[in-house]
């Protein structure tokens, strides 16, 4: 497979406010990688951190600001990040300039994962089954023991 940064068809847009851009991506077995190209003031995702996943993130062209546990940073193409899995990991990349920017975004394929969203407190589960890719408030837990009977 042979995947150009600068060239190819996008394969989706989001133009949800706030968080509009266009991606392609391809999948190996055990990798995975997004092209983003962000227009002038919005973001990728909400700011998060996988359980389970990591990511790395190649600034393509622009100066996407990346947003992580450390602050907010202007990265400059050829720039490379790694996120771990977990807290440390946190990123969300925003697109602060005036022109429109591109990012590679890489990441481990494990199936099931977590990914945590720190500014809305809430979780999403990724089972790797679309139906059970699910998105809760922390507020929504229950004890363990809720609903459940001994004599099932």
């Amino acid at each position: 497979m042979t995947f150009n940064l600068y060239t190819g068809e996008w394969e989706n847009e989001s133009d949800r406010p706030g968080f509009g851009w266009r991606h392609r991506r391809a999948r190996g077995e055990k990798l995975g990688f997004s092209l983003y190209e962000l227009p002038p003031g919005e973001r990728t995702f909400p700011y998060h951190f996988h359980y389970g996943n990591e990511e790395w993130l190649i600034a393509v062209s622009g100066a996407p600001t990346l947003r992580t546990p450390d602050g907010e940073r202007e990265l400059a193409p050829g720039d490379a990040v790694c996120f771990p899995a977990g807290p440390a990991g946190a990123h969300q990349v925003i697109n602060c300039g005036e022109k429109p920017a591109r990012v590679l975004i890489l990441s481990t394929l494990v199936e099931p994962g977590v990914v945590v969203y720190p500014d809305s407190d809430k979780l999403g589960t990724r089972p790797g089954v679309d139906a059970d890719r699910l998105n809760f408030p922390r507020s929504a837990a229950v004890d363990y023991w809720e609903g459940e009977s001994a004599e099932g």
